[in-house]
């Protein structure tokens, strides 16, 4: 029988002191943190932080120098996702340059697993592919032809399967596009084993998860021990990375299962704020979860949706076409007036709605909705997020201030595939993420990882969002979109805290607070934007207890 966590003892004390700490709401860095419980006390002078212990401490963190930071806000990512590609064999293009390297290297991870288990890559990129085209079914059936065989693509939203899947899953020349999702196929019209989106329901097996026209499936069933691995090797990672608490931002029944079961048996140590898909919106408001269901360590705060696809895959909705093909538009989930619709009827049950949106296009189809739901019903405070809003014109910037929308944005995504956004889209590439102008418009822009597409790493993300610099050199518009490092670090703080509707317990170091940091091996404000990366994160504490320690500590 599984036995929740203990709770932590309410008096117990815990003084930091040693390195500068980084308090909320200056630049000014003091001396010493004081806790009691899994509460911050005090942050101050180390007499000041000792006293409002009474004198004494239960435990002392005496650091050598570094930074006592709050810990990291990763508001939009896929940690069990993300744990089942760390777990899935790499197919990034760092690894697989070629699509001849591709079958090798899951060929080889095929002859280490039993007979009949499936083999599974994840973060192939085809645009960086040697052939410049995505593999096919033939190309994968050189890996195996007795089982199934699946490499997703890095965008998450899809990939390609074998022969052998599409015969068991029953896909064939006569299957047609399910609303929301698309089967590649080649000129015979046969399937190519490209499946897309909602393509994927027909990968996840009869009793399966299935999303329809709410986005990508990448709900993949597998044991329940095998979905717990895979939580617990992503929460290492984002501890490993500094990040105290995450939204994952497409809960389905296989997320909520994992989450659950990992928090009676007192594994789950990260704090999880879950967005549910769309595609379970009406059990949602059947059941009443909204406002926040939860607690300090799971809750679900609220629905997300899609809008259009993705740049990388060229699925983002351009209704004009795109520089590098005008005849390709993408493609939009949900017609403007269903999707108005579906964010009117979760804004009247005071559910917060997170919707991925990258195109002007896409971006200006949630604005219209929110005005329209707060017309309907003026709701104070909901916090409606547009997730990536890749291309938001300064007119539409203008607009979510007056609505009060937050943008919660991947600077990862332009360092590692701007180049490519140049290619698709002409110069209003260069205008990707664009987080400068955000902050003077009143707008609080929010950071976060979306991993499995980049990897949980705050400071890549806040240097990314600084400098504009590609991984090949290209820097992306104007001195105006950067966002400097104080503004970045705050967006994968206290800003991402608040897009959680979390600000008064995480993403600051304040009495009254959960005692949620990072130790860092120096102070980012001192470093060249840069040269962030090169910061290591040496500890991380949730709740007045280290939760991480790099390894030799």
């Amino acid at each position: 029988m599984h036995h929740a966590p203990a709770e932590p003892r309410t008096d117990r004390t815990l003084l930091v002191t040693g390195a500068a700490v980084a308090a909320a709401g200056t630049a000014a860095r003091a001396e010493a943190l004081a806790v009691r419980g899994d509460r911050i006390v005090h942050v101050g002078t180390a007499e000041d932080a000792r006293a409002a212990l009474g004198g004494r401490a239960d435990e002392t963190l005496e650091l050598d120098g570094g930074l006592v930071h709050p810990g990291f806000v990763d508001a939009h990512c896929h940690p069990v996702m993300y744990g089942q590609a760390l777990a899935w064999v790499d197919c990034r293009p760092e690894r697989v340059p070629d699509i001849d390297t591709l079958v090798a290297v899951l060929s080889e991870a095929a002859r280490e697993l039993p007979a009949g288990v499936p083999v599974r890559g994840f973060g192939y990129e085809h645009r960086r592919l040697a052939e410049r085209r995505h593999p096919t079914c033939h190309d994968l059936d050189r890996i195996a032809t007795d089982r199934e065989v699946y490499v997703m693509n890095a965008s998450g939203h899809g990939g390609v399967v074998n022969t052998h899947t599409l015969h068991t899953c029953g896909i064939t020349a006569g299957t047609p596009d399910p609303e929301g999702g698309s089967i590649g196929r080649f000129e015979s019209s046969e399937p190519d084993g490209q499946l897309w989106d909602a393509a994927c329901d027909l990968l996840t097996g009869p009793a399966g998860v299935k999303i329809g026209n709410h986005g990508p499936n990448f709900h993949l069933s597998e044991p329940d021990d095998i979905m717990a691995d895979h939580l617990l090797r992503a929460q290492d990672t984002f501890l490993a990375a500094g990040v105290t608490t995450v939204g994952d931002a497409q809960a389905s029944r296989r997320e909520m299962e994992t989450y659950l079961r990992a928090r009676e048996s007192g594994a789950l140590r990260m704090r999880v704020s879950a967005y549910l898909t769309s595609a379970l919106l009406d059990v949602a408001l059947d059941l009443g979860v909204v406002h926040g269901f939860g607690d300090d360590l799971f809750r679900v705060q609220g629905v997300k949706f899609y809008a259009d696809g993705t740049l990388g895959g060229w699925t983002a909705y351009f209704p004009e076409g795109y520089a590098a093909d005008c005849c390709h538009h993408g493609q939009l989930y949900h017609s403007a007036e269903e999707y108005a619709e579906l964010v009117r009827r979760a804004h009247a049950a005071g559910l917060q709605t997170a919707t991925h949106a990258q195109s002007p296009f896409a971006i200006g189809m949630v604005l219209d909705a929110v005005d329209k739901a707060q017309a309907d019903v003026s709701r104070a405070d909901m916090r409606h997020r547009i997730e990536h809003c890749g291309l938001p014109t300064d007119e539409q910037i203008t607009r979510m201030a007056g609505l009060g929308v937050v943008p919660v944005m991947q600077p990862q995504h332009h360092l590692r595939t701007g180049d490519g956004t140049l290619t698709a889209i002409g110069d209003l590439g260069h205008r990707y993420n664009p987080a400068g102008p955000c902050l003077p418009a009143g707008v609080p822009v929010v950071f976060s990882s979306d991993a499995p597409v980049a990897p949980p790493a705050p400071l890549e993300a806040v240097s990314a969002a600084a400098t504009r610099r590609t991984v090949l050199g290209t820097v992306l518009g104007d001195a105006s979109l950067r966002l400097p490092v104080s503004d970045g670090l705050h967006a994968h703080t206290a800003a991402a805290a608040r897009a959680l509707h979390r600000e008064r317990s995480v993403g600051s170091l304040a009495s009254g607070l959960l005692a949620d940091f990072v130790v860092l091996d120096a102070d980012p404000l001192d470093a060249d934007p840069s040269e962030l990366v090169s910061i290591g994160v040496r500890e991380t504490w949730i709740g007045g207890s280290r939760a991480w320690a790099a390894p030799g500590r």
